[in-house]
């Protein structure tokens, strides 16, 4: 899941980006409106985090271009104003939700994660390939009965291929969904993380779920 961003107050933007990475999200950052809108346009993600008061244009301004030019991307709005009429403002323009500055991460997390929930098929949790499951509200995974233990961007990336199943998906496309713009992207990085996966997906006996396309990618199989 891949995330943006859009915050002046650097030390809070920076705050927001490491704790959503923590959590096994790629995260994007935008310091004014038009920068914001740019990001927006241009790259698909699945959440935006947009400040209200941003300086070249305001969040208000931002979310409503993004809806005129069609973008539909879930829009959690920030701001330090709570008289209700700033808030209706902001659900006017489009937004999804609104909190309030300042605020309990613990809480913009649950409300991340309840906005991308109402994006994710009906069905999405848990996936399962073969006899591999993930949980993605627990975000576990379960072969055979057994626990897999996964760093938050092992989980991205395997998150990504089960909701894509017998999909082709190619090194940039998962650059793009599980690492972000400011990563060092090493040539050989993704061809690192799948062979992690593998090491603790598949046991002996246990036919591999991750077949690579040489010269291509990667598909999730389970047969």
């Amino acid at each position: 899941m891949r995330i943006l961003v859009v915050e002046d107050e650097r030390r809070l933007a920076q705050i927001i980006k490491r704790g959503l990475e923590e959590a096994g999200y790629a995260v994007d950052s935008a310091f004014d409106g038009l920068e914001g809108q740019a990001l927006a346009e241009s790259a698909s993600y699945d959440l935006i985090i947009l400040d209200v008061m941003l300086p070249k244009q305001d969040g208000i301004k931002t979310c409503l271009e993004l809806r005129n030019r069609k973008i539909g991307t879930p829009v959690l709005m920030l701001t330090a104003r709570d008289a209700v009429e700033d808030r209706v403002a902001g659900l006017d323009a489009g937004a999804d939700d609104y909190m309030i500055k300042p605020f309990a991460f613990s809480e913009l997390l649950a409300r991340v994660r309840a906005l991308l929930r109402r994006g994710a098929p009906l069905n999405s949790s848990p996936l399962a390939v073969a006899d591999l499951e993930l949980d993605t509200a627990t975000r576990t995974a379960v072969r055979g009965g057994r626990r897999i233990e996964l760093t938050s961007r092992e989980y991205a990336i395997l998150e990504y291929l089960m909701r894509h199943p017998g999909i082709l998906i190619t090194r940039t496309m998962l650059e793009e969904r599980v690492w972000d713009y400011q990563s060092d992207r090493l040539s050989n990085v993704i061809d690192v993380y799948i062979k992690k996966l593998r090491n603790k997906i598949d046991q002996p006996g246990q036919p591999s779920l991750i077949k690579t396309i040489r010269g291509a990618g990667y598909r999730m199989e389970g047969k």
